[in-house]
């Protein structure tokens, strides 16, 4: 199944060695117990169940959503008791295990009935939960619409208005996960975070049939639209982040976007026809490449049925000639030993990067977080994220020059 493992001297924590993509997967139902999406207990007894199937998705399918549907059932009880603020914490995290159990399978048909009632118990779940307040709205986009939470902020800014964050999923993540990585943070610091299931990810994908597309500027500007005619947000500081293959979305957004007041990368992307022609290699070669998904998400995402096709539609995804046209203050986070995006690639693009202020943040091994976007401290990262917005909406780098660090020269290497 895998020819992948820890290394020995890896400070990260590794739930399953033999497997980066399942201890991946792991981490991301951790790293939400600090915003209410999991209980480490409960994360480690799906572990112990899983102890001997590792490799076997449906089985991680089977025990993730038995959990879900265990808080799910939970949850009502308590609701029913008038309960209204415990009955919320259980549905969040019977939301986020339904999305994590869910991710692995493909085909995605077996999974589709356990990720729409992660869907609704999120949705149940806002409604219960006084802070921060969250809004499920639908964006209108190219006759359809876009699912997203709109997270709204602590406090009010200038003139009665906040500032806002549009936030894009990565390659395999969806809203209602991206909700558990720090976003009540940013609503804590008065900044307003619109959380969009974009085309290929989430609901979009899974209900409306939106695959994954290069031209991320088209969305982007219907969400920045749909925020700037609101009259609690301000339309001179609405900026965009996005996470993993966001590294790709958010810079693509913020060069064909001008309106756009600033640009955070979790997570560096450069030549993603690239890195999917080098995985398929090493596939062809026996070789496991560091996925966090199966490799055929990618087919599912770009409705397609074989890899020469996904590789014709990605020739797109290259931000070569993209980044540059960058005006607007930048910020990119990225881990020194990125299994994914290697850090070479990561300074590459940083370097072609137009803006003129500009920072790359580098998490490194002595001080944690620097496996793919920080995947076993998230923590670590997000109040970089929550500084960094709030210091380019502010219009201000003050706050972004503390983050920058120079890149040792046996780290910066070639890049391919």
């Amino acid at each position: 199944m895998s020819n992948f493992s820890a290394a020995p001297d890896d400070l990260s924590f590794s739930y399953f060695p033999e497997s980066y993509r399942w201890s991946h997967g792991v981490l991301i139902g951790l790293n939400s117990a600090p915003w209410g999406g999991a209980e480490i207990g409960e994360v480690h007894r799906i572990g112990l169940r899983l102890r001997d199937h590792v490799g076997d998705d449906k089985a991680w399918f089977r025990e993730w959503s038995r959990e879900a549907e265990d808080l799910e059932k939970k949850g009502r009880a308590h609701l029913a008791a008038g309960r209204h603020a415990t009955a919320g914490s259980y549905l969040r995290r019977a939301a986020n295990y339904y999305h994590v159990g869910e991710r692995f399978l493909q085909p995605k048909s077996e999974g589709l009935e356990a990720y729409r009632r992660g869907v609704d118990c999120f949705r149940e779940a806002a409604k219960l939960i006084a802070r921060p307040r969250i809004e499920h709205l639908e964006i209108p986009f190219e006759g359809t619409a876009l699912p997203a939470l709109l997270v709204h902020p602590q406090r009010l800014g200038r003139n009665g208005r906040a500032p806002a964050m549009i936030y894009f999923d990565g390659f395999d993540v969806t809203k209602e996960i991206q909700y558990f990585k720090g976003v009540a943070d940013l609503a804590e610091r008065g900044i307003a975070c619109l959380i969009v299931d974009g085309p290929g990810n989430g609901e979009s994908v899974r209900f409306r049939d939106l695959y994954l597309r290069h031209d991320t500027e088209s969305y982007a500007t219907a969400c920045y639209e749909f925020l700037a005619a609101r009259a609690d947000i301000d339309p001179k500081r609405i900026g965009v982040m996005s996470i993993s293959l966001g590294g790709y979305y958010a810079p693509r957004a913020a060069a064909f976007e001008p309106r756009l007041a600033c640009c955070i990368a979790w997570g560096a992307q450069w030549d993603y026809h690239a890195i999917w022609k080098a995985r398929f290699e090493k596939l062809d070669q026996n070789k496991l490449p560091s996925l966090s998904v199966p490799w055929q998400h990618l087919l599912w995402i770009l409705n397609v049925q074989t890899r020469a096709e996904a590789l014709k539609k990605l020739e797109p995804f290259r931000l070569d000639g993209v980044v540059e046209k960058i005006a607007c203050p930048f910020l990119l986070l990225h881990g020194e030993g990125d299994e994914q995006i290697s850090l070479p690639l990561a300074q590459h693009c940083f370097d072609r990067v137009g803006s003129k202020k500009k920072t790359l943040k580098v998490f490194t091994r002595q001080e944690g977080g620097y496996h793919h976007c920080q995947s076993t401290m998230s923590a670590l990262a997000w109040p970089t994220c929550g500084i960094g917005s709030r210091a380019c909406l502010s219009q201000s780098t003050l706050s972004l020059l503390h983050l920058r660090q120079p890149i040792p020269d046996d780290l910066r290497g070639g890049f391919s």
